[in-house]
């Protein structure tokens, strides 16, 4: 592993003064959500920010995310959003005492080499879903989804980390891991939200069984998931906590965030996440294939089984709209019953949504065990000053731009499609902070190191437990609270 003292240094440094990466990174994705949110009043702030598109010809893979400039062409949009990033750290890094010329110029290699590698990910033969193949006018595709550009960002820096170490000292003073991913879950907050406003006639139906889905993912999947690898395994707590995170809720973000609490090194949730896309894959081209043979005359179950067991985001709805076209497709051929679209994939978001929001009370109980019964007194009395410290403050980031964003679908809807645009605006900069986290932990890896932490151990854990009972409790889960309920007919 390299070096990793001037993460924390900046983090200790800033909280002496009041400051941190921690709450850093909910001041700067506030600024971000509360600027897209511009687009309700009509003034859209945010819309000239790249959204990197699945493509075949490069001139295609960039344009800006908002129709409103819809003239400025895709590389003139990539190099306003690195102004504009590039300023936004820049104040970061001024608050922190950092020298800024060169967190200038490191954060500047570190952008630039993040999103090559975000438009590499995205390229049809790697990125397009097996939906989407056609479109594209290929034969075949990795079917990766968009979020392999975090994988390629990931190789990258490992490449970049462990042969090309005069390169990685030049950027160590932009090496900002966490404050990058922090800032990124702040913002990921308001997309969740936009998804459960988007299925709120679903999720006012299937309510009570969402919850019951949070407390199997939550409760059976984490307890076992954690079990095997700590007896079975032999992982330390570091390891273990965040691979139960990552395997039982949603990768990236719930690995993180379980990170943070229990102070685990930047490495072990972004290997997690790396774990959780690859095997994410794999359901992605077996599991709707499976939902279409044995369960077309159950496509909510179908929906909520997708939810339950694919374990990203973009895998799982990309997972529910296949499973949602084939299943409407045999029910057609088979009995002769024409369901509306988009009520499996539907199902399947709503679950995943119900999942994910809870991600910030995990993060807070697990905070509360470890200092109490992990690291805390040997008289076990929880010191609420110490769970203060330990909690991850980006979740009230999180948190809050969530809640803001479901309270206006709430009490505004005529303002729903405004806020999924200005949500949509913001998501874009959300990418941008994981790609690069994924690169810069790349960079501060080395391959002996990842070798003696157990890489292949922890993916054989992996393999175990998504194929052992994750998939499969999730089945059952699924039909036992799903059962019977059917999508409305599509009309003749």
């Amino acid at each position: 592993m390299r070096d990793n003292s001037i993460n924390s240094k900046m983090t200790t440094k800033g909280s002496r003064g009041g400051l941190s990466e921690d709450w850093l990174a909910v001041w700067v994705g506030l600024l971000i959500f509360l600027l897209s949110l511009g687009v309700l009043g009509g003034i859209d702030l945010l819309g000239w920010g790249v959204k990197t598109q699945v493509w075949t010809q490069l001139s295609k893979s960039l344009a800006p995310v908002s129709s409103s400039y819809a003239r400025l062409p895709g590389i003139m949009a990539l190099f306003a959003t690195y102004f504009f990033l590039v300023g936004v750290a820049s104040l970061v890094a001024s608050a922190l005492k950092v020298r800024l010329w060169a967190f200038v110029r490191a954060f500047t290699l570190v952008f630039w080499t993040s999103y090559l590698c975000w438009i590499l990910g995205s390229f049809a033969f790697i990125a397009a879903t097996p939906d989407k193949v056609k479109d594209f006018g290929i034969s075949w595709s990795l079917n990766l989804t968009s979020e392999a550009g975090f994988i390629v960002a990931l190789i990258t820096g490992l490449v970049i980390g462990n042969f090309f170490p005069a390169f990685a000292d030049w950027i160590k003073p932009a090496m900002r891991s966490e404050w990058y991913v922090k800032t990124a879950i702040v913002i990921l907050g308001g997309f969740f939200g936009v998804s459960a406003i988007e299925q709120m006639g679903l999720a006012k139906a299937v309510i009570f069984r969402g919850l019951c889905a949070i407390v199997e993912a939550y409760l059976i999947y984490w307890a076992l998931v954690y079990l095997v690898a700590r007896k079975y395994f032999k992982f330390s707590r570091e390891w273990a906590a965040p691979l139960a995170s990552g395997i039982s809720i949603c990768g990236v973000s719930a690995a993180i965030a379980t990170g943070a609490a229990i102070r685990a090194r930047p490495v072990v949730p972004i290997m997690v996440s790396s774990l959780v896309v690859v095997f994410a894959v794999v359901e992605l081209l077996t599991l709707p294939f499976v939902a279409q043979y044995f369960l077309y005359k159950e496509p909510l179950v179908a929906g909520a089984w997708m939810g339950l067991a694919v374990k990203t985001d973009g895998a799982a709805v990309a997972s529910g709209a296949i499973a949602d076209s084939l299943i409407r497709a045999r029910a057609l051929a088979v009995d002769g019953v024409r369901y509306q679209e988009g009520w499996v994939m539907g199902a399947a978001t709503t679950v995943k949504v119900f999942i994910d929001i809870f991600i910030g009370v995990w993060a807070f109980i697990l905070a509360a065990i470890w200092c109490t019964r992990i690291e805390g007194r040997r008289d076990g009395r929880m010191r609420s000053a110490e769970i203060w410290e330990r909690f991850p403050k980006f979740v009230i980031g999180y948190m809050l731009t969530f809640l803001t964003v479901l309270m206006i679908g709430i009490f505004f809807p005529s303002l729903a499609a405004k806020t999924k645009e200005a949500m949509a605006e913001a998501n874009v900069f959300r990418g941008i902070f994981f790609v690069m986290t994924f690169f810069t932990i790349g960079v501060a890896s080395n391959f002996e190191k990842l070798r003696q932490e157990g890489i292949w151990r922890l993916a054989a854990v992996y393999l175990v437990c998504l194929f052992g009972f994750v998939i499969w409790i999730g089945l059952v889960i699924s039909w036992i609270f799903f059962h019977g309920i059917m999508p409305p007919m599509a009309p003749a």
